[in-house]
């Protein structure tokens, strides 16, 4: 029974250090940006939504302060990716390659809204 349950212990740690290796061989990507409100300045804490361009496993993150972003540990792939704040959201920006080992950055416009959100109509009249 011990040996039974070593055996099967051992092969387990073999099995889980053969895909931490296939992962580290495969790498990732890094996808890094800004998001840009209507009045084209950086939107701080705006979301940023992202998924493989199949459609699979929606993720978000949020912008910092100065509206950049970073998502990282990405399998090399296609991704779509859509930011949104303040009321206001931004056209997909479809199919952006990520490739093991390479950073890919981007700029999200927030262009689309039912009406402009008085948070920018606001800094406008103060310009």
């Amino acid at each position: 029974m011990r040996r039974a349950l070593l055996l099967m212990m051992v092969l387990l740690v073999a099995l889980m250090s053969a895909q931490n290796l296939a992962a580290q061989r495969k790498g990732s990507g890094v996808l890094s940006g800004v998001v840009l409100g209507p009045d084209d300045k950086p939107v701080s804490h705006a979301s940023v939504t992202y998924q493989s361009s199949a459609g699979i496993a929606p993720h978000a993150v949020r912008t910092d302060s100065q509206g950049h972003f970073t998502i990282t540990k990405l399998r090399s792939d296609n991704y779509d990716l859509r930011a949104s704040g303040k009321g206001v959201f931004s056209e997909w920006e479809k199919n952006v390659t990520v490739r093991s080992g390479q950073t890919k950055s981007v700029t999200l416009r927030l262009i689309y809204a039912k009406e402009i959100p008085k948070a920018y109509t606001k800094s406008k009249a103060k310009e």
